[in-house]
């Protein structure tokens, strides 16, 4: 099909890895991701009917077709849905073809989701002169994941898909969506941050996901505050009796995550790589004893990238499977990869993939 080889303009926006603040974005926290190397790259060209049709190189046979008039969340579909949700939530009402060529890995928790809808979201926004900024566009996303795939994620993925620059962390208020940038160049102190896919391929649009963020704001809400990101953990442990077990865990490792953001943040301001791998050790355990969303493929990821010389190691994402990150000398990477891929073999896991990104920039568009 020729027409589809003629799009108005390319955009693009990348996946992310979220260096520490897991699971605090919908806790209106501190959260410090950036922008990898792997993007989504979207070709959109206007048509002068109301029809609307996605493909994706990844299935080329495979073609949606619908009308901008019935896009709603009540829709059936599958990927496509992520597309459709931008569409409807920047109240789109021109035909489009859109064609999308998909290269962050899917299910890795390296927010695939996040980088097709912003690459969806920026392109549009050029291509109907829309007008909106990229926080305002990062919002957008957030909205189409949420009310129309049905996703309750926070705004971390979006963001940083958007307002990422190269060479830096990102770090985000997610209360006020403020960012500043932070300095991440742990090359140049003979480090490598490697991502570590566990290829268990997780699915949040399940109940693991959407039930720690309901004990999150239930525990909130008991505390009389608006958010988790309010509580100190004196206050939190002066209250436990109030909150249920569950409760008490989840918030837990919010307000301790939180100020581990803190911790982390300065720890790379002055480069002592040392602190923030303890740091990342410790969200681990958080994560996996106190939010419980790790699994068995993660776990020995960790341990065995520690075992061999990791400075710190820690899943990464939404959890209940994806990725890992291990920041470690460069020297002792090749044997972390051999050691993990041994230990996944010995335990009957798939073969793990490994690779590396520096920060990269954000979503862009060209005509």
């Amino acid at each position: 099909m020729p027409d589809w080889l003629a799009p108005d303009l390319i955009a693009s926006a990348p996946g992310r890895v979220n260096l520490i603040g897991e699971h605090v974005d919908y806790n209106q926290g501190l959260v410090l991701p950036f922008a990898i190397n792997d993007r989504t790259q979207a070709r959109i060209r206007r048509r002068s009917d109301q029809v609307v049709r996605i493909r994706s190189l990844q299935r080329p046979n495979e073609i949606v077709t619908t009308s901008v008039k019935d896009i709603s969340p009540d829709s059936a579909g599958d990927w496509e849905r992520y597309v459709l949700g931008v569409i409807w939530a920047l109240e789109i009402t021109d035909g489009l073809d859109i064609e999308i060529d998909g290269r962050v890995p899917l299910g890795a928790g390296l927010s695939s989701s996040a980088a097709l809808e912003c690459a969806v979201a920026i392109g549009l926004n050029e291509l109907l002169h829309l007008g909106h900024s990229r926080k305002e566009l990062a919002l957008l996303a957030q909205r189409a994941e949420n009310d129309f795939v049905g996703m309750p994620c926070g705004i971390m993925d979006q963001a940083v898909s958007m307002l990422a620059e190269s060479g830096s962390a990102l770090l985000l208020d997610c209360r006020d969506l403020s960012t500043k940038l932070i300095p991440f160049d742990v090359a140049a102190s003979g480090l490598e941050l490697l991502i570590i896919d566990t290829q268990v391929h997780h699915e949040l649009v399940d109940g693991g996901y959407a039930s720690r963020r309901k004990a999150c704001e239930s525990a909130a809400k008991k505390l009389g505050v608006l958010s988790l990101r309010d509580v100190t953990i004196e206050e939190l442990d002066r209250s436990s009796e109030i909150l249920s077990v569950e409760e008490f865990k989840r918030a837990h490792h919010v307000v301790t995550e939180i100020a581990r953001v803190q911790l982390a943040i300065a720890a790379l301001r002055s480069n002592d790589f040392v602190t923030f791998g303890s740091l990342i050790n410790q969200t681990h355990n958080s994560l996996r004893d106190d939010f419980e969303v790790s699994c068995a493929e993660l776990d020995c990821a960790v341990e065995n990238a520690l075992a061999n010389g990791a400075l710190g190691a820690r899943m990464v994402g939404g959890g209940f499977g994806g990725s890992a990150i291990a920041l470690a000398p460069q020297s002792h990477i090749a044997k972390i990869q051999s050691e993990i891929n041994k230990s996944f073999i010995a335990a009957g896991y798939k073969a793990p993939r490994f690779f590396t990104s520096l920060p990269s920039a954000g979503a862009s568009v060209t005509k």
